[in-house]
């Protein structure tokens, strides 16, 4: 069963509310009227779009034998290595495959209300999967994979991004199936880029649930480093137990 969306939820208040007040009257105790506005409160606290994708987000206690990291922490910590720190630093040769630089640097797609990035690996020698949550208002989410959509049928021959000095060049990009299908959409891609005479291939998911969207990307940080050829693919695990608990 899909879960309902915040406006949902908000009409079902709503109505809920509106049926306390018709039903009101001189009837009932002092403590009764009492009661009412701290019961109304309870049942109105939703929890902030911040707090919910907190619920939401993958743990260590999902996946076996995986650290996960707050990467929101780490990257303010080491900010002078970040690509970028926010979409609006982000410059693209191809407007069109700005979605595409945002969902390979952990920066968010779209118009998000919210948005948390973990880190995962099993080891510091091992590729490093990302994965972003973000929620939206109602319709942001799916205008948000749709760009995303379109950077990849845009953009196989590859683009360039830049921010604050930065610059990643991606020689292509090329659609494949999902390494697990769920939620209301999902589409996958791999890229290529070369460093320092080695060829890198990274892997990207999302997955829209509703008005939360999951982005996964893997890279090889350490192979990059080192100037060794990497082929970094989404782990299944990963990808299935945050899809999981989206719902």
């Amino acid at each position: 069963m899909k879960r309902a969306t915040p406006a949902a939820l908000a009409v079902l208040s709503a109505l809920s509310l509106a049926s306390l007040t018709a039903c009101g009257g001189d009837s009932g105790s002092d403590a009764d009227s009492a009661e009412k506005p701290a019961a109304t409160a309870a049942r109105e606290r939703q929890p902030t779009p911040e707090e919910r994708l907190k619920q939401l987000v993958i743990t260590e206690a999902d996946v076996s034998g995986m650290k996960v990291t707050d990467a929101d922490v780490a990257s303010s910590d080491n900010s002078e290595y970040a690509f970028a720190r926010s979409p609006q630093e982000v410059t693209v040769e191809k407007p069109v495959c700005a979605p595409l630089a945002h969902a390979m640097n952990q920066l968010p797609l779209g118009e998000p209300q919210a948005d948390l990035t973990r880190s995962l690996s099993s080891s510091l020698n091992e590729p490093f999967t990302y994965v972003m949550l973000t929620t939206y208002e109602s319709g942001k989410a799916a205008s948000a994979m749709a760009g995303l959509s379109e950077a990849l049928d845009a953009c196989a021959g590859g683009f360039t991004a830049k921010a604050n000095g930065n610059t990643s060049a991606y020689d292509s990009v090329t659609a494949e199936e999902p390494v697990a299908e769920a939620g209301d959409e999902s589409l996958a891609f791999r890229s290529t880029l070369a460093f320092r005479g080695a060829t890198h291939t990274v892997h990207g998911q999302a997955v829209r649930s509703g008005d939360v969207v999951a982005v996964y990307f893997s890279v090889d940080g350490m192979a990059i480093a080192n100037a060794r050829p990497s082929d970094a693919e989404l782990p299944a695990a990963v990808v299935k137990a945050q899809n999981a608990k989206l719902g």
